[in-house]
């Protein structure tokens, strides 16, 4: 005969589908957490909250929209008292009752901006920094109606990669690398933090350049170092040493490979597609021109990947101008790195005129200088410009007269 449940048995199956807001209120109101003139004071304020967030994500005059509103309000409310009370019914129930309804309906937005502007990974180029923002809304419109569940996934997520970055931000730093010159490089944070442990291991003090690093890998292979010797370094804050000994490892399984002398570093690192981007060294277009190519027509070729028009030279020169490695093709999101850094720092187009004069064909040298200057003596109030905060003047003439993609 089959023994009945007990009722704590049962109680344990049941599941309790309502809003965290609804649950905080019921037991606040069953404590005599929540009295009837709290209670007024929410009924009250719960109309408002809708109509501000009806407005804010649409329209407060259409039916439907009020409605997903409502849901909103409840969602964000619940969003907050859940994290802040770490799910306690008791706690959050006081925080109903010592804030009103619309302070903790803005904490939930807060909690989700918040998240919004976390690295979603950690690529550095494909990683915003900075404020919420407009454009970051419907981003907000969809997080509002989430669940706490997968807010906290999201979270965990976009926490790992948070330390991750801040970790190869702060391994930059020791080595003489800004943020700024990372976000214009826009490497993987775990390469830089696997050349860093590199580093670390031979003593060196700067992040190398093609020609440096593919040394330092010719002296680890003549040494055939011990992998063990590969450790963190001893002043590293104790916040990163979890996600740097991650990395850490893959070093460690990368290491047959490096110490491999019969595969040449610029075939294993360029070339197979395990490693490419795995480990970071700064662009130095220069140095590599001159190892690789002789020839200064070839070089340029190399350089501008066969293309000699306009924009292609404009492009490079506004880089080199900039004090930012060469690059042909900008995203919309480096063009506008790029002049954020040009007001900040200031620029030198004399230095892309230097550029043309050592690195251009001589047969086109004179035709890239001209159309270099006439660019930068018409571009430069606009680009250094303090009225076009958004930067939609030098943006609109980056990509009418460079290569923005």
């Amino acid at each position: 005969m089959t023994q009945p449940q007990s009722a704590s048995a049962q109680s344990v199956s049941l599941f309790d589908a309502r809003p965290f807001f609804e649950k905080a209120l019921i037991h606040g109101v069953q404590h005599g957490l929540i009295d009837q003139a709290k209670l007024a004071a929410i009924a009250e304020d719960a109309p408002k909250g809708m109509v501000q967030i009806a407005r804010y994500f649409g329209s407060e005059y259409l039916r439907p929209e009020l409605e997903k509103a409502r849901d909103r309000l409840v969602n964000l409310i619940s969003l907050h008292l859940q994290d802040a009370s770490q799910g306690d019914l008791h706690a959050a129930a006081v925080l109903l009752r010592d804030h009103s309804l619309l302070s903790r309906s803005k904490a939930g937005s807060d909690l989700l901006k918040a998240l919004i502007v976390m690295p979603q990974n950690t690529h550095f180029g494909m990683n915003e920094r900075g404020a919420f923002s407009d454009r970051h809304i419907p981003q907000l419109a969809r997080w509002s109606l989430a669940s706490y569940a997968d807010y906290q996934a999201e979270f965990l997520a976009r926490q790992h990669a948070v330390q991750v970055v801040e970790a190869a931000l702060w391994f930059a730093d020791q080595l003489g690398l800004s943020p700024d010159d990372l976000q214009d490089a826009e490497p993987d944070a775990e390469a830089v933090i696997r050349t860093a442990l590199l580093l670390n291991l031979t003593r060196r003090k700067e992040l190398p350049d093609w020609v440096t690093f593919e040394k330092m890998i010719a002296g680890l292979r003549k040494q055939q170092l011990d992998a063990a010797q590969l450790t963190l370094p001893k002043h590293l804050p104790a916040a990163y040493r979890t996600v740097v000994e991650a990395v850490r490892q893959t070093v460690l399984a990368d290491w047959p490979r490096l110490l491999d002398a019969r595969l040449p570093a610029r075939k294993l690192f360029d070339q197979t597609p395990a490693f490419m981007g795995r480990y970071f060294w700064l662009e130095d277009a220069l140095s590599e021109v001159s190892q690789h190519d002789r020839n200064r027509s070839s070089a340029w070729d190399k350089l501008t990947q066969g293309h000699s028009d306009d924009g292609t030279v404009l492009t490079l020169c506004l880089c080199v101008a900039a004090g930012s490695a060469p690059k042909t093709l900008l995203t919309d999101k480096s063009a506008a790195a790029l002049v954020r850094k040009i007001r900040k720092h200031g620029w030198q187009p004399a230095l892309a005129t230097q550029y043309l004069q050592t690195h251009a064909p001589e047969q086109h040298q004179d035709d890239f200088i001209g159309l270099w200057q006439e660019f930068a003596h018409e571009a430069q109030a606009t680009l250094i410009s303090d009225r076009d905060s958004k930067l939609l003047d030098a943006l609109a003439l980056l990509r009418r007269e460079c290569n923005v993609a």
